[in-house]
């Protein structure tokens, strides 16, 4: 049962990575200078870990599909993480982080397209119960417009979109974990996780370098704040990648929506938002659903 421990602290671990990228994407950075952050301050951390992991002893092989899994997967993640930043600018932090947990859902069909991963058919029930929470959450706050409106609104589909782009990056990473040559499931993870995070920052730079050139700057002089984003993302996507090895990815995130709960304590303890009464009951929806995967699947 170690992965369920490790999808707790991953959760844990990537809520106060979101908050500290909400702090920075309301000051000195843009949505890509944030998701930036993330990347080019674990990827030196995550290199040296690899260089430990591996304790002078031969790289593992890798599987054909390796990179195909790490880089899909990576591109995903950098997607989803973008979404995530912009839509907080839009709804407050919970429920900014409960849209983004349809992921759940989408990791099921995708790890089951891709990998033949199966959740039982129980877990339909508790998948709808889900769905309507986040038609709960997807709302315009201010309740004006048409009924099309209030859901087919940006900040649900960025919170979909991120969900959707999250789901493929596991499905991925579990893959990729998969082709890695090797019976301790650290290793592998932390060789996924070094391909993907290196790989992710030369990416983002070059993006930036075109798109955004004085974000790599200020990403440079937002250091102090930066540098625990990358610790952060570090501790998350290590104990994510290692439970990928051990278990079905949805079940992992199913798991790991135990986030709601922490982003909620957050919006309130550290941002002073204010989380409405519809929005409580999506929020309870949804996790009610968690819940369920965990003990159906």
């Amino acid at each position: 049962m170690a992965w369920i421990f490790l999808s707790i602290a991953a959760a844990a671990f990537q809520t106060l990575r979101f908050v500290l990228q909400k702090r920075l994407s309301m000051g000195a950075l843009s949505a890509g200078g944030a998701t930036f952050a993330r990347f080019v301050y674990s990827a030196p951390l995550v290199a040296g870990l690899a260089v430990v992991a591996l304790g002078g002893a031969t790289m593992p092989a890798l599987g054909p599909g390796f990179w195909a899994y790490a880089l899909i997967g990576g591109g995903a993640q950098i997607g989803a993480t973008w979404c995530v930043v912009a839509l907080f600018a839009r709804r407050n932090f919970a429920v900014g982080i409960t849209l983004k947990k349809t992921e759940v859902v989408q990791t099921a069909l995708v790890g089951l397209l891709v990998l033949g991963d199966r959740v039982s058919a129980p877990a339909v029930g508790a998948i709808v119960l889900g769905l309507i929470g986040v038609l709960a959450l997807s709302e315009l706050p201010s309740g004006t417009g048409g009924r099309l409106r209030k859901l087919l609104n940006p900040s649900a589909g960025l919170g979909l979109l991120s969900g959707a782009l999250f789901a493929v990056s596991a499905v991925c990473y579990r893959g990729a974990t998969l082709q890695v040559d090797s019976d301790d499931a650290l290793l592998r993870a932390v060789v996924t996780l070094a391909a993907v995070t290196l790989s992710q920052t030369v990416a983002m730079s070059a993006w930036l370098m075109w798109r955004e050139p004085g974000q790599l700057a200020r990403v440079a002089g937002a250091w102090r704040g930066a540098v625990w984003i990358g610790l952060a993302g570090l501790a998350g996507s290590l104990c994510w990648f290692t439970a990928f090895t051990l278990q079905n990815a949805a079940l992992v995130f199913a798991v790991g929506q135990v986030e709601v709960i922490f982003s909620l304590a957050a919006s309130v303890l550290i941002f002073r938002e204010r989380v409405t009464p519809r929005e409580a009951v999506g929020i309870a929806l949804l996790t009610g659903s968690i819940v369920a995967l965990v003990w159906l699947g």
